[in-house]
């Protein structure tokens, strides 16, 4: 899939970019009667420059695939931290556009509020899309937290060390295993973003909706890598 022309290309532009999002972000709302919940995530093929997206969707009762779709593009920014929503962003919409159903949320692999300039993927994602989003990471990035409670469902207030502002929550999902760190995106509190998140953890540390993105993405790069190798081959 093409880059949108309109894109940003310089560390400026995405800076800048980011500033004008970042006041129409919602910190509030619930999921509410939604059935159909959906992750995304992205795996790249850097010898190639392209990334491949994933967006699969799930019922949210039952957990349950309910449609799968991905996207393969050209990487569209270069790696800067705390502007990745510039790489990956062009490729999710076009996984997220492919898809028959419309998820109400959309769970990310990465950050939203939890972010320096309070914008990350979910964020960014959310404000362009006007889905309902969160963020699940595996890492604090930047910020401080206090270690959750042993147990599943224990969890703690993830704080911008220069501000003291809270924006997120370290929760553990597993008892006994490290906890993963949940942030606003878009269009959703704090506290119903830890809440979904604890739904779609019934087994594992991660949500199920970011375990079958994360397959998905890196399943069809390999057969995408392996298809323009044989290509080449010939």
């Amino acid at each position: 899939m093409p880059i949108p022309a309109d894109w940003p290309t310089t560390e400026a532009e995405a800076l800048a970019e980011q500033q004008r999002l970042r006041p129409l972000v919602e910190p509030t709302g619930t999921i509410g009667d939604d059935r159909l919940i959906a992750g995304v995530d992205v795996a790249y093929d850097d010898e190639r420059d392209l990334v491949v997206a994933a967006a699969v969707v799930l019922d949210r009762t039952t957990l349950a695939v309910v449609e799968e779709a991905t996207a393969t593009g050209r990487v569209a920014f270069p790696y800067i931290p705390g502007l990745l929503a510039f790489r990956e962003i062009p490729a999710v919409l076009d996984a997220l556009d492919a898809l028959t159903h419309r998820p109400g949320t959309v769970v990310c692999d990465g950050y939203g509020l939890a972010h320096p300039r309070r914008l990350g993927l979910a964020s960014h994602l959310g404000v362009l899309t006007g889905l309902r989003t969160l963020g699940v990471a595996k890492t604090p990035f930047t910020f401080d937290h206090l270690p959750p409670g042993p147990d599943r469902g224990d969890r703690t207030p993830l704080t911008d060390p220069v501000t003291g502002e809270e924006v997120g929550s370290a929760v553990r999902t597993r008892a006994g295993v490290k906890p993963v760190f949940v942030s606003v995106g878009h269009r959703i509190g704090l506290t119903e973003a830890v809440e979904a998140t604890l739904a779609l953890t019934p087994r594992y540390r991660l949500p199920e909706t970011t375990r079958h993105a994360d397959s998905l993405c890196r399943r069809a790069l390999a057969v995408h890598t392996a298809t323009t190798i044989a290509s080449d081959v010939n």
